[in-house]
């Protein structure tokens, strides 16, 4: 299978880079997540910036992650000699409550055998190419910024002859060498023994990091991948991303690129979850700090999406000098969702404050804060419900009376009446169940569509919408009931292709989606398990694994057709779905185990 989407993923916490399956940096923004990129080949080969290795077609080239970590080994093989390229990121515990994760990137050039030979090719492009870089070589380090931001630096360090990497000369490796890339100049000497004490307090960091997690007979390799990238994909803060990249698009030369460095609060509630069930109770804790110093401390109204220090203000623009992925353009930073209505984000919320509530009771202080939060969050809730909205998709037209966002509605008030009986509020609760029972009735009254069998996507239309499978497994309704099991049966013979969902097959403001929502496929799988056709489900689970790239990372999208990878990558929602969906089956088989922390 030809997939353009062939990276493996490497960060600390605070930022990440994308490698391509020949070891070249595609992708990389220093110092966050959210920051300028200073190699973005991947949105534009010819000024975007790349750092890689250029050796002779004789090389065989391969990719794997170190087992059970976040560190990538690329491998270069010919006959003449062979080496590996360790890539990471530093992070690990430097104090008692401190870890150290700066914004940096190690190479580690480990020799294997022969002479082989290389050129580096180190081109960074700073503040998304919007300037000429300039660059110095000097005895430490080589130097490099844009002119359009020159106060942002880089440094590169390295074992090898600094010019003969700016020339890009070749160089013959006959022992273990190193990069550092850096978005500071460093104050300690760096050198090879430095890099390898990094590379083992890393190594260590994940290793014991996916020993906490619950372990599977069955699908543990991809579970434990996926954990894996959603711990990568969480800020050092508790916000969690919706992905690492910006203008990766929903198929290729569409318009349809956004960009998803930001933390989305269902995107973000239902990945901290997922870590959560699995055996990674701080990501909740520190998701909860994260929220309360947003909302509490504030008392801003509530938006569906935040930057990932708790910014409001993501104002989009686009960067007109970058040809985009595949030429997809536009290339987009910010993004404007941040203005939508979607009711349905408290829904997702609420269930893991209410999971968080139950199982990781806090101090006085931090319940009482909670409290507020969730009384807040219900006001808002009960005022809006009967709103219409953009609905899950975010849907840039004009708002609908959405089925989806009526019953996460539901959810937010069934999880916070929940709450309050935990906390002896019985009168929150009365009226919370309440309000609860009024969205229940206006969804059967004007959700279920008798003619076409099924509960429809909005109240004013007959389409159907991968969403509508969620109704069960958030409780609005049971798995047995006639109502659920006919909409599972009508939303798959509309929307599944080859094996694959669309979100919906209606047209909306940007034309009809042209490819498989990855997150809508494993939802439709779950949903045909717990209305008992297994074997189908295990049949589609199995086909869309297949799907994944050669290490084992989802994207957005994918197309129906060649199963290449789109949108942008690694997306989160995709990954804990593939988790949830996996632990269905481990669990059907009766073979759970858990490791001791």
């Amino acid at each position: 299978m030809d997939n353009n989407l062939n990276y493996g993923v490497v960060g600390n916490c605070r930022t990440a880079a994308l490698v391509s399956a020949r070891g070249t940096i595609e992708w990389m923004c220093l110092p966050d997540f959210d920051s300028p990129s200073v190699f973005a080949s991947l949105l534009d080969r010819r000024k975007g910036g790349c750092f890689g290795f250029d050796v002779a077609e004789e090389y065989r080239i391969s990719q794997a992650y170190i087992p059970h970590t976040n560190i990538l080994a690329t491998t270069f093989s010919a006959a003449e000699g062979e080496f590996v390229i360790l890539d990471f990121m530093p992070c690990y515990r430097s104090r008692r409550d401190e870890h150290y994760m700066p914004p940096e990137l190690y190479r580690y050039v480990r020799w294997v055998r022969g002479r082989p030979r290389l050129r580096v090719h180190y081109a960074p492009a700073p503040d998304y190419a919007r300037g000429r870089t300039e660059q110095t070589v000097t005895p430490e380090f080589i130097e490099s910024h844009s002119l359009s931001d020159p106060k942002n630096r880089l440094y590169l360090y390295a074992s090898l002859p600094l010019g003969k990497i700016a020339r890009r000369e070749e160089i013959v490796l006959e022992r273990d060498e190193f990069f550092l890339l850096s978005h500071n100049e460093k104050v300690i000497p760096v050198d090879i023994e430095r890099e390898k004490l990094e590379y083992c307090r890393t190594l260590v960091y994940w290793l014991n990091w996916t020993n906490r997690t619950k372990r599977f007979t069955y699908y543990n390799d991809v579970i434990e991948r996926s954990l894996l990238t959603l711990k990568l994909m969480s800020y050092y803060n508790g916000a969690v991303l919706a992905a690492l990249t910006t203008s990766l698009p929903e198929s290729a030369g569409d318009v349809r690129n956004w960009d998803y460095r930001f933390c989305w609060l269902r995107d973000a509630s239902m990945s901290i979850e997922t870590l959560f069930r699995i055996g990674h109770p701080g990501a909740a804790a520190r998701f909860m700090r994260f929220i309360q110093s947003t909302f509490v401390n504030t008392h801003e109204p509530y938006q569906i999406m935040y930057g990932i220090r708790g910014e409001r203000t993501l104002t989009e623009t686009t960067l007109d000098h970058l040809s985009g992925y595949r030429n997809s353009k536009p290339v987009r930073i910010g993004n404007d969702a941040y203005h939508q209505r979607q009711n349905d984000s408290f829904g997702y919320l609420m269930d893991l404050i209410y999971q968080y509530y139950r199982l990781m009771p806090g101090s006085l202080d931090e319940i009482e804060d909670m409290w507020e939060m969730v009384k807040n969050i219900l006001s808002t809730v009960t005022e809006e419900w009967r709103k219409p909205d953009k609905g899950i998709w975010e849907i840039r037209g004009r708002s609908r009376q959405f089925v989806s966002s009526k019953v996460m509605c539901w959810v937010a008030l069934d999880r916070g009446a929940k709450v309050a009986d935990l906390l002896g509020k019985n009168e929150y609760g009365r009226r919370w169940r309440r309000e609860a029972d009024d969205i229940r009735d206006d969804v059967m009254k004007n959700g279920w569509k008798e003619e076409i069998g099924s509960f429809s996507q909005a109240y004013d239309n007959l389409a159907l919408d991968s969403s509508l499978l969620l109704m069960e497994p958030y409780g609005f309704i049971e798995a047995t009931d006639p109502r659920y099991s006919r909409t599972v049966r009508a939303v798959k013979e509309a929307l599944l292709h080859d094996g694959l969902m669309y979100r919906y097959n209606s047209e909306d403001d940007f034309g009809m989606p042209a490819s498989a929502f990855t997150i809508c496929t494993f939802w439709l799988i779950r949903a045909l398990f717990v209305i008992g056709e297994r074997e189908e489900a295990r049949r589609l689970f199995d086909g869309v694994l297949r799907c994944a790239n050669h290490v084992g990372l989802f994207s957005e999208d994918i197309d129906f057709d060649t199963k290449e990878l789109l949108g942008n990558f690694p997306q989160a929602y995709s990954h804990l779905a593939l988790v949830n969906t996996a632990v269905l089956f481990a669990e059907e088989d009766r073979s759970l185990t858990f490791v001791r922390p």
